[in-house]
């Protein structure tokens, strides 16, 4: 399948189109037993947390558990497998972010697609979370234009640079700075933000990224650097962070979000009442001021909003994908 026929199937019809539900199915009363809340990374990371806050929300508001299962590994393409075969009865849905659309078309790229997009309907862009490249303080750079220099300039610099995963957002990133900085890194994949970001602390990983809420304290209490944000703008919990387009990287820029995917072929039905509770908890103010403080900010938008961030990841990102041939398997 080309891309523009998968944009073409993605965004004028939505991933949800992609069959139609029985009428058992559309009319059975949802949720009637407790929903299990995917998150394709390990506890601690910004996908699980997000996850769990808007779970509590959920719970109380749909009348049944709304359950979080980790099931990390190959940069969250497993547990986006899960929910791509699960039954599409509103009782399994997935909570991805930004790296969902890069693992898919490295796997696809390489030949070992697992899941298409095709396969799910995408239900709400719950928050967006700007993505960061940090570094371990030892390292003797301010931002990413003075880490390229560094490593330019000293040739005995064996650094690494982690990611949360084959092919994800991370990943993609790191190989895209050592080809336009022409430096060398190897690349160290982890399992999710939490055990990435437990090895820059302790210096075992020199260059890494996430997003921010996964590292925010640790960059304000100085145990470990902020070079830039990826986003089009700067974070507002960190404005003093440059954007890489600032730093001469154009082409680079990609906004973080964390949103909520359910199986293809899930009723409308079911799909429009799980987004109007999730608007409904982004607009609390008990929600609204833990994620600020988390560095994120809560939307709760629409099937839309989730497809449209997708498809401009989609169109902007594949051509590079296929240029740098992305190794799914790290």
């Amino acid at each position: 399948m080309t891309i523009d026929r998968r944009l073409f199937l993605a965004g004028a019809a939505g991933f949800a189109t992609a069959g139609v539900a029985s009428p058992a199915v559309a009319q059975a009363a949802w949720p009637n037993r407790p929903v299990r809340v995917i998150v394709p990374f390990p506890a601690g990371g910004t996908t699980d947390v997000v996850a769990r806050i808007l779970a509590e929300r959920l719970q109380a508001s749909l009348g049944q558990p709304f359950v979080v299962e980790n099931r990390g590994g190959s940069g969250g393409a497993i547990g986006a497998d899960i929910v791509a075969r699960a039954e599409p009865d509103g009782h399994a849905v997935m909570m991805h972010n930004l790296t969902f659309p890069f693992t898919t078309m490295v796997m696809e790229v390489a030949g070992r697609r697992m899941h298409r997009f095709e396969d799910f309907a995408p239900v709400s862009l719950a928050v967006n979370v700007p993505m960061m490249l940090m570094a371990h303080p030892s390292v003797r750079a301010a931002n990413l234009k003075e880490y390229v220099e560094l490593l330019k300039s000293d040739r005995s610099l064996n650094y690494n640079y982690g990611s949360t995963g084959p092919g994800s957002t991370m990943h993609l990133l790191g190989e895209m700075v050592k080809k336009t900085g022409g430096i060398e890194m190897q690349h160290i994949p982890f399992r999710g933000a939490a055990p990435l970001v437990q090895d820059l602390l302790a210096g075992r990983v020199q260059f890494g990224g996430d997003q921010l809420s996964s590292s925010l304290s640790h960059l304000r209490a100085g145990t470990l650097k902020a070079l830039a944000t990826v986003g089009d703008k700067r974070p507002t919990a960190l404005p003093d962070v440059p954007t890489v387009r600032e730093l001469g990287f154009a082409g680079m820029e990609v906004n973080g979000w964390n949103g909520i995917f359910a199986p293809a072929k899930t009723p409308p039905e079911i799909i429009a009442r799980l987004q109007g509770a999730i608007a409904a908890a982004m607009a609390t103010e008990a929600v609204r001021t833990r994620l600020t403080g988390m560095g994120a900010e809560a939307t709760g938008s629409g099937p839309a909003e989730l497809q449209a961030a997708v498809d401009t990841q989609i169109r902007n990102f594949r051509p590079i994908i296929e240029e740098l041939r992305i190794n799914p398997e790290g």
